[in-house]
């Protein structure tokens, strides 16, 4: 009997050895099949094209996160038109260095996907990217003093010129028809519009290039593959346990020199499983969003905007209002919003448990100091919970005065994690924008945040070779490679009139976009 035994479970053990995956090694391991993901992987594969790669992504396809085009608002951000990106100062001057370090960025991203339209990695410019141009709209003194103060200020950095501004009722009608029409000639308005601006479909990127690493057999993409577990190895490197969802779960590892995690909102989670101190004190909290869409042509034909207002107190800066010309998939739609919501997901297709599992003895304190110091963005989030359908068409009007609830539907957007990271001053702050976070021997990186996220996506990623990858990055191979990649590379365009038409010239022909010439004095003020 007991060699029967024996026999059954050894037949056992060698038939689960055979349907068993042997681990195998490979250089880099991205986890997530998003933009960012994507555009590491196309850096890595341009700069060392033997290196072999792994994408890993849980869901069945990839970019249908963050960076599907209808969980964001696909406005290339370059902060012609998002007033938040230029704050008022207490002395009531404009700081326009965000705005300026988020346009450079985009000038980079631009550079980048214009490289690989040049070498077919991406295809049909307009499959991805179209001119739409970007508008600040604000109504009541105080809000265009602002405004008017704000373009001025913009003016002082060439990368601004150009910009048009405008109080007159008529001019901004020839802008944007529907914010104008059924508006009192009374009302006081002002605007401000950028031509150069841009609709980007994100998601149409990451496909393309994904796509094209794939096509290359030192880059395998494992799609339906969920990360358990990534623990460092004794030689340095990696040990990624992965769960094959297509494949009643079967389990297997894959031993990787450098991990980037890019999982979107789940990064925060997998960042802690690697156990390295730099990710002590991060926390996350989640913030969802839902848009207003409408696909009548005929409402859609007569808006061709990203027409942008002022956020409200409290609310968090994807949360600015705005009436968006969007272009998903070769169809043109608009879209109004966003109004929050609240989940303690972090992602889309995550878990209600997601906020609770990445509680730590680490974080939990600084988490608590930014709740008690944003208690202005729990009582939005209050108010945005309480919003009906009517409430959401009545704010619609108030950028589109004539609009019928009847063309419009409400649309659930994406899940965003803003970044909460220990401060030895307040304990805790509740942090805008991306953030990069890797170990000091530059073996594994994890991007956190938000807004900007995709639209920066190109530059972001440089951060991240530079952090992990520093003897390669000061190599004359890759330093010339980089710059091949980004003409820029190294370099700023803010007041370099010469270099910053230069390089918008070069970009827009390539992505088939509009280009103006920058001029030494471009102030328009109507």
């Amino acid at each position: 009997m007991k060699k029967i035994l024996l026999a059954l479970l050894c037949l056992s053990v060698a038939s689960c050895s055979q349907n068993k995956e042997p681990e195998k090694s490979v250089d880099v391991l991205l986890v997530g099949a998003g933009i960012m993901s994507a555009s590491l992987g196309t850096y890595l594969h341009e700069l060392e094209p033997d290196w072999t790669i792994d994408i890993v992504e849980r869901l069945d396809q990839v970019a249908a996160e963050s960076s599907n085009p209808w969980n964001n608002a696909g406005t290339g951000h370059s902060a012609f038109c998002e007033l938040n990106y230029t704050p008022e100062t207490a002395d009531g001057s404009i700081d326009i260095s965000k705005a300026v370090a988020i346009n450079e960025s985009f000038e980079i991203s631009k550079q980048f996907w214009a490289y690989q339209v040049q070498q077919n990695v991406l295809s049909n410019p307009k499959s991805f990217i179209n001119n739409v141009p970007h508008m600040s709209f604000v109504w009541g003194d105080d809000n265009i003093a602002f405004l008017k103060k704000r373009h001025a200020a913009l003016q002082h950095s060439s990368l601004f010129r150009g910009m048009e501004y405008s109080e007159d009722f008529d001019q901004i009608k020839q802008w944007a028809p529907l914010a104008m029409e059924g508006r009192s000639p009374e009302q006081k308005v002002a605007a401000t519009r950028m031509a150069i601006g841009t609709d980007v479909n994100f998601g149409e990127i990451t496909r393309q290039l994904v796509g094209s690493l794939t096509r290359d057999g030192n880059v395998k993409l494992r799609l339906q593959h969920d990360v358990r577990d990534i623990t460092r190895n004794d030689d340095g490197t990696w040990s990624v346990l992965m769960a094959d969802l297509a494949n009643g779960g079967a389990e297997t590892r894959v031993k990787a020199k450098f991990v980037f995690i890019g999982a979107g909102g789940g990064a925060l989670k997998l960042l802690q499983k690697s156990g390295i101190p730099e990710a002590e004190g991060y926390a996350g909290f989640p913030v969802g969003g839902q848009f207003l869409v409408t696909r009548n042509q005929e409402v859609v034909a007569r808006h061709q905007a990203k027409l942008y207002g002022k956020a409200s107190v409290g609310s968090p800066p994807m949360s600015v209002p705005h009436l968006d010309t969007r272009v998903i998939d070769g169809q043109k739609v608009l879209l109004f919003g966003p109004f929050a919501t609240f989940s303690t997901k972090f992602l889309k297709n995550g878990s209600m448990l997601d906020m609770f599992s990445a509680l730590t003895t680490d974080n939990i304190g600084p988490m608590t100091h930014a709740g008690l110091d944003n208690l202005d963005l729990s009582t939005y989030l209050m108010g945005q919970l309480m919003l009906s359908q009517e409430d959401r068409i009545a704010e619609l009007r108030e950028y589109f005065p004539e609009a019928k609830a009847k063309d419009w539907e409400l649309l659930q957007a994406g899940q965003r994690v803003q970044v909460i990271k220990k401060d030895a001053e307040h304990g805790g702050i509740l942090q805008f924008g991306t953030e990069v976070v890797s170990s000091e021997d530059g073996s594994i990186a994890a991007l956190l945040g938000a807004s900007p996220g995709a639209s920066t996506a190109a530059p972001i990623m440089l951060t991240v070779l530079e952090k992990t990858f520093k003897d390669e990055v000061k190599s004359a191979e890759w330093q010339a490679k980089l710059k091949e990649i980004i003409p820029s590379y190294g370099q700023k365009l803010n007041n370099n009139l010469e270099l910053t038409n230069q390089v918008r010239a070069w970009s827009s022909e390539r992505l088939q976009l509009t280009f103006e010439q920058v001029q030494p004095e471009a102030f328009t003020n109507n």
